[in-house]
Order: structure tokens, then C-alpha cells, then sequence
């Protein structure tokens, strides 16, 4: 009587875990489910109201104060403050591109190389020594950047080239050391991911180290590599501190790499604080902004393009 009660009544515990477990598994389940869909929803909400925010400030230039979108685009002249006001944001525009531009021809080709040697010439020494390195430049500060532009880079170009050193030549320079690591990471990533077979079929048919990287590694990585390089000048092109720093900010198109000039972003930074919310001169500001969020949407579409070509 005694064990029959024992079993009978030990029966009941193991019978309820399945269910307690699966009561927990759904609980569980229904818990990362909901702080999934909130997580994402703030997400969302987020960058929608920062859309609306920046564009509805940014139009109003063109809307509320009458601003001609033309002049806006195509003007060389920047007065906010004058008689009569111009708001010709071309200069800064040329100057953000110029940058950018500059930036990425410098540090592709070095990224490529840094890419191939810690990968197919040095992969030990590349992984535990080189591309540590390189991905600690990615931490430091932009005002270290713009520091040592102006002390080191400034002076020296002051030296060598006409002018007072500052304009896009130090701009770029800072911008392609500051874009280095983003470059030099997605390569070396691309090229690690690369299937074995392919330099084995080409080392197979007699090809030589050279020759493997140079037309089979280098065309299979091609569309990553561009996306390293969109990546890139999309940093560039949205930073603020350092260039500020080298560029000299002069509102007006330079006619060499050695003159002064300015950018969209550093243009936004040293007059925002000197402006009204709502007047004109604020407002135009913001649309500077505006060019700015949609240069980077523009940027986001060439990576995905180009990822969805490294994919087929």
C-alpha cells in the first residue's frame, strides 16, 4: 500500500514539469517577443521623428521664408547677415565633396594594400599585430585628429606648398587617416571570407601569388571593397570637429588644394549657436542638415547596391 501511494502520488510532480516547462518556454518565448517589437518600434519611431524634424525645419527655408531652392543650390555667395541676405550653399557643398573625394583616393589604395598584405603575404603577423593597430585609429577622438592636423599636417604643408596650410589638402589628409580603419576592415573582411577553392583552382593552374591576387582575389572582393570605400566617404562626409580644425572655413569655392574653404558640416557647427529658432538664418542652417541626412541616404542606397552585387 505504502510504495503504491509512493508511486502514485511521486507520479503527479513528473507529470506537471513538462507542463511548467512549456508554461515557461511560452512565457519566455512571449517576453523576447514583446521587448523585440518595442525595442524595434522605439527604433523606428526614432528615426522617423528625426526625418520629420530636420525636414520640416530644412523646408521651411524654401516654404515659410521664401528662399529660392535654385539659389540655395547654385549660389557662390553666403550672407546671411548682409543686405540683402544670399544663402549660396554651393561652397560648402563643393568643399564637404572635395574632402570626401580627396579622403577616399588616399586611403583606398593604402587600405587595399594593408588588406592583401594581412591576408595573403603576413596573415599571422596582419591578425596579431598590423590590424589591431589600425582598428584602434577608429577610437580615437576627432578632436585628437583635428589636433594633430593642425599641428603637424597644417605646418608642414604651410611649408612646402604656397598658402597658410590650411584648406583641402589638410582636410583630406586628416579625413583618409580618420576613414582608414572603416576601409581597411570591410577588405580585409571580404578577402578572409573569400572560399578556399578559388586560390587553390588558380595556384592549380599555375598562376603565381601575384597573379591570384591581382585577377582572382581582387575582382571576387571588388564590390565589397567599393562598399568599404562608399562606407568611408559617407564618414567623411558627415564629420565635423576635425575638419573644422585644418580646413580654414572660408565660404567660397577654392580654386587650388591649398586654399581655404569650408564644409556643410563645419558651416552648421560654428553658426547654429549664433541663431534664432524659427528666423531665416536658422532655418537655412537646417536645411544644410536636411542635404546632409538625405547625402547620407544616397550613400546607404550605393551600399546596398553594391552589397546585392557582391551577393549574386
Amino acid at each position: 500500500m505504502n510504495v503504491s501511494s509512493n508511486q502514485s502520488t511521486g507520479g503527479k510532480p513528473s507529470g506537471n514539469k513538462p507542463v511548467a516547462r512549456k508554461r515557461s518556454r511560452s512565457g519566455n518565448e512571449w517576453f523576447g517577443k514583446t521587448y523585440t517589437m518595442i525595442c524595434v518600434s522605439v527604433l523606428i519611431i526614432t528615426i522617423f521623428s528625426i526625418v520629420y524634424f530636420v525636414a520640416s525645419k530644412g523646408l521651411a527655408t524654401f516654404f515659410v521664408n521664401g528662399v529660392s531652392l535654385k539659389e540655395f543650390l547654385t549660389g557662390v555667395k553666403w550672407a546671411p547677415d548682409g543686405e540683402p541676405q544670399t544663402f549660396g550653399a554651393l561652397p560648402f557643398i563643393t568643399g564637404s565633396f572635395m574632402t570626401s573625394i580627396l579622403a577616399a583616393c588616399i586611403s583606398a589604395p593604402l587600405a587595399f594594400c594593408a588588406a592583401i598584405f594581412m591576408t595573403e603575404l603576413m596573415p599571422k603577423f596582419g591578425k596579431t599585430v598590423m590590424q589591431p593597430v589600425i582598428e584602434l585609429l577608429a577610437g580615437i577622438p576627432s578632436v585628437v585628429y583635428g589636433f594633430v592636423g593642425l599641428s603637424v599636417i597644417v605646418p608642414f604643408l604651410r611649408s612646402v606648398f604656397p598658402g597658410q596650410g590650411l584648406g583641402i589638402a589638410a582636410g583630406a589628409i586628416v579625413l583618409s587617416i580618420m576613414i582608414l580603419p572603416t576601409i581597411t576592415t570591410i577588405a580585409t573582411d571580404a578577402m578572409s571570407n573569400l572560399p578556399r577553392g578559388l586560390k587553390e583552382g588558380s595556384y592549380a593552374l599555375g598562376a603565381t601569388r601575384w597573379q591570384t591576387i591581382s585577377r582572382s582575389i581582387l575582382p571576387a572582393v571588388l564590390p565589397a571593397m567599393l562598399t568599404g570605400v562608399v562606407l568611408g566617404i559617407a564618414r567623411a562626409f558627415g564629420e565635423a570637429l576635425a575638419v573644422q580644425m585644418v580646413i580654414g572655413n572660408a565660404p567660397h569655392i577654392p580654386n587650388s588644394l591649398f586654399e581655404s574653404a569650408s564644409t556643410l558640416t563645419s558651416v552648421i557647427t560654428l553658426s547654429m549657436g549664433n541663431t534664432i529658432m524659427g528666423t531665416v538664418q536658422n532655418n537655412v542652417l537646417w536645411s544644410l542638415a536636411l542635404m546632409l541626412l538625405t547625402m547620407t541616404f544616397v550613400f546607404i542606397f550605393i551600399v546596398r547596391v553594391l552589397e546585392r552585387r557582391s551577393l549574386r
